[in-house]
C-alpha cells in the first residue's frame, strides 16, 4: 500500500483557488494517496509562521515531505512560510503572475480576494437570487413562476437534480428548477401538466438502476422505493417519456456535478450571468 502524503492548501482567503487547482493536479497521480488539508485566511506573517510550524511537524511525523499549494498574494506573508527545507512548495500565484505581468506590460494589483470576494454587487446579487430560486423550486415546489426559470431539470428521484441546480445557481447565476418524475407521471402519452408550457426549458437527468439503488438505499434502506425492480421500472419509464417527448437527457451515473452542469450549459445553450 502506498504511503499517504500530506497535501496542504494554504490561502490568504477562502482556499477555493488553491484547493481547485491543487486537487486537479493531484488527481493525475492515481496510485498515490493524499491526506488533504485546507488552511484559509493566512493573511499575516504571524499566521504564516504558525502554518510553517504545523507543516514542519507534519513532515517529521510523516517521514515524507508534505506538498504545499500556496495561494497568497502578499510577498511578506508568503516569505513568512519558511518550509522549503521540509516540504515541496508550489506557489500558484508566483508561477503565473510574473509571466502575465511581462506579457501584458503592466503590474498586477496583487489584491487578495479578487476571485471570491464581493467585488461586483450585481454579480453577487445574481448569485444569491439564483440560489434562492433553486431552493424555492426544488422537487416541484412553488410551480407558479416556472416561467422565470432558465432551465428545468427532470428525472426520477435521486438522479442528481437538486445538487446540479444549486451548482448552476452558485457558480453561474443560472435559475434552475427541478421536477421529480414519479410513478404517477408514467404510462401517459404527454408530459406532466405542470411542465407542458415549459417544454423548451426541460433537460433530463437519468441514472443506471444499480446506482440508483445504492443512493436510495442510503436514504430508505429495504424499502420498495429503493428496490431494484422499482428503480428499473422508474428509470425505464422516465427515459421512455423523455425520448417520446423529445427532452434531451444525460446519465449522471459516472459524472461529477461539475461535468453535469457543464454539459447542460453547453447542450441547452444557457447564458451564464457571471
Amino acid at each position: 500500500m502506498p504511503h499517504r502524503r500530506s497535501a496542504f492548501f494554504v490561502s490568504d482567503r477562502t482556499g477555493i483557488t488553491a484547493e481547485s487547482l491543487g486537487h486537479t493536479l493531484l488527481t493525475q497521480f492515481e496510485t498515490a494517496e493524499f491526506k488533504r488539508e485546507t488552511i484559509p485566511f493566512i493573511d499575516t506573517p504571524d499566521k504564516a509562521g504558525e502554518v510553517s510550524r504545523r507543516i514542519a511537524e507534519r513532515a517529521q511525523s510523516d517521514h515524507h515531505r508534505p506538498l504545499v499549494f500556496l495561494s497568497i498574494i502578499d510577498p511578506g506573508v508568503r516569505k513568512a512560510i519558511e518550509v522549503d527545507d521540509c516540504a515541496l512548495v508550489i506557489d500558484l500565484f508566483d508561477s503565473f503572475i510574473s509571466t502575465l505581468e511581462q506579457e501584458l506590460g503592466q503590474h498586477a494589483s496583487r489584491a487578495a480576494g479578487k476571485s471570491h470576494g464581493i467585488t461586483n454587487e450585481k454579480t453577487y446579487h445574481h448569485r444569491i437570487d439564483a440560489v434562492n430560486f433553486s431552493l424555492n423550486h426544488d422537487d416541484g415546489v412553488k410551480p407558479s413562476d416556472l416561467a422565470e426559470a432558465d432551465v428545468i431539470l427532470v428525472g426520477v428521484s435521486r438522479s442528481g437534480k437538486t445538487p446540479t441546480c444549486l451548482y448552476l445557481a452558485l457558480q453561474y447565476g443560472i435559475r434552475a428548477a427541478n421536477y421529480p418524475l414519479t410513478p404517477e407521471d408514467f404510462g401517459k402519452p404527454i408530459l406532466p401538466k405542470l411542465l407542458l408550457p415549459h417544454r423548451h426549458k426541460l433537460f433530463g437527468l437519468t441514472i443506471t438502476p444499480d446506482r440508483l439503488v445504492q443512493i436510495r438505499s442510503e436514504r430508505r434502506p429495504n424499502s420498495t422505493y429503493a428496490s431494484l425492480d422499482n428503480c428499473r421500472f422508474e428509470v425505464k419509464e422516465a427515459e421512455a417519456m423523455m425520448r417520446q417527448q423529445g427532452v434531451t437527457f444525460i446519465s449522471t451515473t459516472h459524472k461529477s456535478i461539475e461535468e453535469i452542469a457543464s454539459t447542460i450549459i453547453h447542450s441547452a445553450r444557457l447564458a451564464k450571468r457571471f
